[in-house]
């Protein structure tokens, strides 16, 4: 019998609820591969010596090698493999757009698709966590040396865990009552459930991280008391604050911006209702502003909390936006309507003193901006409203002032994020380093995950150095 060549294998496709189902409740919507599946999916690896898609993983996971081991059926293995470099496989096999990353640069995928890494990775993590055969991490030395990490979204906890790893004494703080960062307050529990961030935390926490939840840093302490007790501290507070258009009417009741809209659902468990007290009320028609992956989190959230009717409105076309593309197919599939090519101009209140429709400008591509997509015009006389009961904004956001307001010296680039040396984390301030979206503005969980790798080792190096002077 001739035997398959890899590239010969078709991709395997992970099962997942129906639409009809899914848009009904907040449980995740694929189910993951199937023992069978993963491993016939691991066949399709070619086992490359000289593998593109660790260089295309930000946080350097030995892909070929975590492949081959559940190929052959030592799945705890290939955990353990994984977690050599990243503490979070389980976040990372369902929320890191692996298509623009490792997947991109598979060679099977120059001649057919690319193998499912993504997949693969979150079936690896999700046997260990079921097998309740959980490997906590070797640490290599004991140090005396503390670090401080201010964050515990997914650049924090990286840090964390790899400083741990080396021997520091770790300390995360967190502003909420949980840790997790947007892992936990941003990403709907149908994308990425809670107890796979907890679980993962957990592991954390047993490797000896101390996390001290409702700590906020910049009120409660500064980052000045903080350099007192630790060698070095690590901003990871993410960009929380939200951006809005300043246009008419924004400022009208049923307006939300997604992070507190999404805060509200994830982290106050409205997404638990009717079992758990909700805290968002109940809406008809909604208009989600945006092209990302909050916006798509957005819709389909608004959705599963029952409105009859959820429009995305953006302003390029399809192929510009930035979501992920399974996210964007899922919000077709669920019935949410793209209003593409369109933006807002103008919110209209309505006689119950609340949002009752949006003014919508239609728009035309013209050429390429800074981005390299191109640049959206309007359409001079192309208004028209749309009626409405609520509107959520999620075009983006921005660094929160209270820690920076306590750090005159601190410098800061042209967008007012921290400005950081990229090889070591390091800011302007000797002992000080930044990383994740506080430097770079929205970003990915797996982009703040390498930040995070790269001031573990900036740290570690600044801590050394210092101590041999």
């Amino acid at each position: 019998m001739k035997k398959s060549k890899p590239t010969d294998i078709p991709r395997q496709q992970v099962p997942e609820q129906t639409p009809e189902k899914r848009i009904k409740n907040f449980s995740e919507v694929p189910h993951g591969y199937s023992e069978e599946q993963a491993q016939t999916e691991s066949l399709r690896c070619l086992q490359c010596k000289k593998a593109p898609c660790v260089k295309g993983c930000p946080v350097e996971i030995n892909i070929p090698q975590f492949i081959n081991a559940i190929k052959e059926g030592r799945f705890l293995e290939s955990a353990a493999i994984i977690k050599q470099t990243n503490n979070l496989p389980g976040v990372c096999g369902r929320v890191c757009p692996q298509e623009e990353q490792c997947e991109k640069v598979c060679v099977v995928g120059k001649m057919s698709q690319p193998v499912s890494i993504g997949k693969l990775e979150r079936f690896a993590a999700d046997m260990e966590q079921q097998s309740g055969k959980i490997k906590i991490p070797a640490i290599k030395e004991e140090k005396k040396e503390k670090v401080a990490i201010v964050g515990s979204g997914p650049a924090g906890l990286t840090a964390a865990a790899d400083l741990r790893k080396m021997g520091y004494q770790v300390t995360v703080y967190e502003a909420l009552h949980r840790p997790g960062g947007v892992l936990v307050y941003g990403i709907p529990e149908f994308r990425l459930p809670n107890k796979i961030v907890e679980a993962e935390i957990h592991v954390l926490e047993e490797l000896g991280v101390e996390i001290r939840t409702n700590v906020l840093i910049g009120q409660t302490k500064t980052i000045q008391d903080l350099m007192k007790s630790y060698q070095a501290v690590f901003i990871a507070v993410g960009a929380g604050l939200p951006r809005f258009m300043n246009i008419p009417g924004e400022n009208l009741p049923g307006i939300f911006s997604a992070n507190e809209y999404l805060t509200r659902s994830n982290l106050m468990k409205a997404y638990r209702f009717p079992d758990h007290t909700t805290p968002l009320p109940q809406f008809k028609k909604v208009a989600v502003i945006g092209g990302g992956n909050v916006a798509l989190d957005s819709a389909r959230t608004a959705q599963r909390y029952g409105a009859e009717k959820v429009y995305l409105v953006y302003r390029r076309s399809r192929e510009e936006m930035p979501a992920r593309k399974e996210e964007i197919v899922h919000a077709e599939e669920e019935g949410i309507e793209f209003a593409l090519l369109q933006n807002p101009v103008e919110y209209i209140e309505g006689t119950n003193g609340q949002v009752c429709a949006a003014r919508i400008q239609k728009m035309e591509l013209g050429e390429p901006d800074e981005s390299g997509r191109r640049r959206p015009k309007p359409i001079p006389g192309s208004e028209y409203e749309l009626p409405v009961d609520a509107v959520i904004v999620a075009i983006g956001t921005k660094p929160q002032k209270v820690i920076l307001q306590t750090l005159p010296d601190l410098k800061l680039n042209e967008k007012g994020n921290i400005d950081v040396d990229p090889n070591t984390g390091m800011t302007s301030l000797p002992g000080v380093f930044a990383g994740g979206d506080i430097v770079t503005g929205a970003a990915t969980v797996i982009e703040a995950m390498g930040a995070g790798k790269t001031a573990a080792r900036g740290i570690d190096h600044y801590i050394q150095e210092k101590k041999r002077s």
